[in-house]
């Protein structure tokens, strides 16, 4: 007869990272349910007044670097002017031919965090490289990222 004393460790089921899959018809598109599933990660998106609203303009390498400045941006703005974001709009990707340097131009909605408002679920701390993923299809773009909660 054994006890659970004689175990000297099991693993127990514990994640400290939410990955998701956002799909778009277009880039542009992929990139809002990116930070929209990102932000429903932490407070429930519907609750949001969109009666504000960040411009929000990056430059990177390439597309995965964009994608992880666009998700850090946003969390950057969350926890330094305190808002949350119910709407996204992302006006323009550019992505120079050699896929050299990439660039965003959107628009964020949202109001002043109320905590009598919203409620939050998950705290997330950072936006990751960890098997991120940006891919073109026939039906469209699937982008695949995992964020540090």
């Amino acid at each position: 007869m054994s006890s659970e004393m004689d175990i000297d460790y099991e693993y127990l089921e514990h994640t400290a990272d939410v990955r998701f899959r956002a799909y778009g018809k277009s880039l542009e598109q992929a990139f809002e349910n990116a930070a929209l599933a990102m932000l429903n990660v932490m407070v429930e998106t519907s609750s949001v007044n969109n009666s504000l609203s960040v411009n929000i303009e990056l430059t990177s390498f390439d597309l995965d670097s964009l994608l992880f400045e666009w998700l850090s941006e946003i969390l950057f703005v969350f926890e330094v002017d305190e808002m949350v974001f119910g709407r996204v709009e992302v006006n323009k990707i550019t992505v120079a031919d050699d896929d050299e340097q990439c660039s965003l131009k959107a628009t964020l909605y949202g109001e002043t965090i109320d905590l009598s408002v919203h409620v939050f679920d998950t705290e997330v701390k950072a936006a990751t490289y960890n098997d991120m993923r940006i891919e073109n299809s026939d039906d469209g773009w699937m982008i695949q990222a995992t964020v540090d909660t």
